[in-house]
């Protein structure tokens, strides 16, 4: 684990596959060669951060805590993902580029989750919020790419630009000037997924949602979004 604001040069583990940023896949390999466009390390990364941010709808209702659920492969196959799998993704379509990057993690307070979402979790703190560190020109770059353009302007939300230049993390406001989200804690980087890890503090933490997770895969996170900002 590597702690948030440290400058250090990637290690070669940032720039290889794993079992779950599984950067080696065809599919994702692919996908890197298709978006990874530009001639610099930042424009491809700017780019690959688009494909994943717009490319793949953001749903927090449909967690698959298994080692397939959360792989990179996994996301491009099925279209969608929530904070974490998104991360990941954009982790192992950047070291399919042949740019170093590795998952970040930080506990948030989300004020703009569903009345389904609230009552299921019994919290507004959403623990293992998942990010992307990248290594353009020299230091580290933080991507946030969960929040896919459509869905922010149905909320309301700016949506979060990255110019490989400045950390992209979620706005604390949104359009209207509410709160939107707060960092209360940060969880540092990881050349790997911790997903052991992330697994027993989901169960600590949401222990009905857990037991019962199908009570809100079996819902739609679009039609709430819709019903609530109608």
């Amino acid at each position: 684990m590597t702690l948030c604001g440290m400058t250090e040069s990637p290690t070669p583990a940032a720039y290889a596959p794993t079992a779950l940023i599984d950067s080696d896949h065809p599919a994702v390999l692919a996908f890197a060669r298709q978006h990874a466009q530009g001639s610099s390390t930042r424009e491809r990364a700017v780019s690959l951060y688009l494909a994943v941010r717009d490319g793949f709808r953001y749903d927090p209702y449909r967690i698959d805590l298994s080692p397939h659920g959360m792989r990179a492969s996994t996301v491009l196959a099925q279209g969608y993902g929530w904070c974490v799998p998104k991360a990941v993704l954009l982790v192992a379509a950047c070291r399919a580029a042949g740019i170093a990057a590795r998952p970040g993690f930080a506990d948030v307070r989300n004020h703009l989750s569903t009345e389904r979402m609230r009552e299921t979790m019994k919290t507004d703190l959403f623990i293992w919020h998942g990010y992307t560190d990248i290594w353009i020109d020299g230091g580290w770059v933080k991507a946030t790419p969960a929040f896919n353009i459509g869905l922010c302007e149905r909320f309301g939300l700016l949506p979060l630009e990255f110019d490989g230049r400045s950390d992209s993390i979620y706005h604390p406001f949104d359009r209207a000037g509410n709160r939107h989200m707060e960092y209360v804690r940060q969880r540092g980087t990881f050349d790997d997924l911790p997903l052991e890890q992330i697994v027993a503090d989901f169960q600590d933490v949401y222990g009905s949602w857990m037991t019962d997770p199908a009570a809100l895969q079996s819902a739609s996170f679009q039609q709430d979004v819709e019903k609530e900002t109608r």
